[in-house]
């Protein structure tokens, strides 16, 4: 009985270690590239915005923010690492600053201005019509 019990503890140690040798390839996906609506603007600090920012959020996030001056980048970079704790370093945070207010800063806004709206229509006087008159 002991004998046919060892038997059987060899047994099922072999077939759990079995699978983890089985298939030792290492597997991995290829994500799709960003849309390119949301591809950064060129720009000296872009590699290293693109670099902090993007592990943990994707451009869209970013040219889709409204554009603002330094400070409120700097609002946003300080945002990231206080309360959503990206890893950027000081140097890198104020590349990412200086970079995203000249690319994304107000005087930079290439997105087209709203259509002016048509002028409403000319009102008629209304006018009543009276039978025998």
């Amino acid at each position: 009985m002991v004998r046919a019990t060892l038997c059987l503890l060899v047994l099922l140690g072999c077939g759990l270690a079995a699978p983890a040798q089985e298939n030792p390839q290492r597997k991995s996906i290829e994500l799709p590239s960003d849309n390119a609506m949301a591809e950064l603007k060129p720009g000296q600090g872009v590699d290293t915005a693109r670099a902090n920012c993007v592990a943990c959020h994707s451009t869209d996030y970013i040219v889709r923010q409204p554009r603002g001056d330094a400070k409120h980048w700097e609002g946003e970079v300080k945002k990231m690492i206080a309360v959503f704790g990206a890893p950027i370093s000081e140097a890198d945070a104020k590349a990412i600053v200086d970079y995203l207010a000249s690319a994304y800063g107000p005087a930079n806004d290439s997105a087209a201005p709203a259509p002016k709206k048509a002028p409403p229509p000319a009102h008629k006087e209304k006018t009543q019509h009276t039978p025998g008159r």
